[in-house]
């Protein structure tokens, strides 16, 4: 079933890259062997830098189960996900994630998620994009004021 899925983000990146949308990505989002989600690549199409596949995929999942989670289902990708879909797919609790090209080959056409894996691993201060640590007094007000509501959603 793997391969069956796959071919389908496969496609999926066809179309998206033949429409102009965005770059050749394509992924979908199964659910005890049916598909709850897909989508492809529109950064272009949206004009907004979180509009890969895998996002989209996700947002159409978790709308059509009615839930922010994904237990138990598979996120099948035409390429290995970058640093922002990987880590939607953990916030989401996917089970599993299969892909076929790897974040390398991706890479080697002009996309740069090799160089963001790197710059994860970089101190703050050592990015392209420097992040400075400010701490302010009562900053950690909205995070008490959660923590403390009796109705508040975690996730």
């Amino acid at each position: 079933m793997d391969e069956l899925f796959l071919r389908r983000a496969i496609e999926l990146a066809l179309t998206g890259s033949a429409q102009r949308e965005g770059g050749p990505f394509g992924a979908v989002v199964v659910q005890d062997g049916t598909i709850i989600g897909e989508g492809w690549n529109r950064v272009v199409a949206c004009n907004d830098p979180s509009a890969h596949a895998e996002i989209n995929a996700i947002r159409a999942a978790c709308a059509r189960r009615g839930s922010f989670h994904l237990s138990g289902c598979v996120l099948y990708a035409s390429s290995e996900p970058c640093p922002m879909c990987l880590s939607a797919a953990y916030w989401a609790r996917i089970a599993r994630i299969v892909f076929a090209n790897t974040r390398a080959e991706a890479a080697a056409i002009g996309f740069c998620d090799d160089e963001l894996y790197g710059e994860l691993r970089l101190p703050h201060a050592q990015r392209s994009v420097p992040t400075t640590h400010l701490p302010l007094a009562g900053a950690d007000e909205p995070l008490i004021q959660w923590r403390n509501r009796p109705d508040r959603v975690v996730y």
